[in-house]
């Protein structure tokens, strides 16, 4: 038997106007959001224990199915998330203070590394849910110790994997990157559209909003 095309299962889904987020991550809501989708944000009491058996992409699934998991309950689809970025399979969370921050900067001047952003989906109403991953190679420029201590020292990287964030000042960071730029900045967004028809959803398009001339 055919395997089921993603066009396939998208004619016989319902369109998905909105989610519950579990995580309290702004930038995950504002790309959720730029998908036309009401966002609410739910309360997850899932604990990000360190968990150093684990690869980085193994690391990324266990948080994303348990921020999902531990979410409260709620009528629209729960989506739970995390990123984790892999440096020679060396996972970089977020730093816990200045120093460590500039730590970890260092550590990536001039290099490549891995970039994985995983996403669980749970349905309260089908009891379905699903898991995925994506990863994108980035590379950092040869980073002046001027500018690293000062954008370490400006706090944006302190609540993100690896000390940075792609989105910010941290984009001048960047040489280059090979794969999907919404899996670095926090939530891929293709992968999640077209994991949806395994649940019997999909997205629409949000009519655009034409400013009077």
């Amino acid at each position: 038997m055919r395997e089921a095309t993603y066009t396939d299962c998208i004619e016989h889904a319902v369109p998905l106007t909105a989610v519950a987020l579990g995580s309290a991550s702004p930038r995950r809501r504002e790309l959720l959001a730029s998908l036309g989708l009401r966002v609410d944000v739910v309360p997850s009491g899932y604990d990000e224990t360190p968990l150093p058996h684990l690869t980085p992409v193994e690391l990324a699934l266990r948080h994303a199915r348990g921020k999902a998991a531990a979410a409260a309950p709620s009528g629209e689809l729960v989506i739970g998330a995390d990123t984790v970025v892999d440096l020679d399979g060396e996972a970089l969370g977020k730093p816990r203070d200045l120093a460590e921050a500039e730590r970890s900067l260092r550590r990536l001047s001039g290099r490549w590394h891995v970039v994985h952003t995983a996403f669980a989906l749970r349905d309260d109403r089908t009891a379905a849910s699903l898991a995925d991953v994506v990863s994108t190679r980035v590379r950092f420029a040869d980073l002046d110790e001027r500018t690293l201590i000062a954008y370490a020292a400006s706090g944006d990287g302190l609540d993100k994997a690896g000390a940075y964030g792609i989105q910010g000042f941290a984009a001048t960071l960047v040489e280059r990157i090979d794969g999907d730029y919404f899996t670095v900045v926090g939530f891929p967004l293709a992968a999640f559209a077209q994991a949806l028809p395994r649940l019997g959803y999909r997205l629409a398009p949000a009519p655009a909003k034409v400013a009077a001339r």
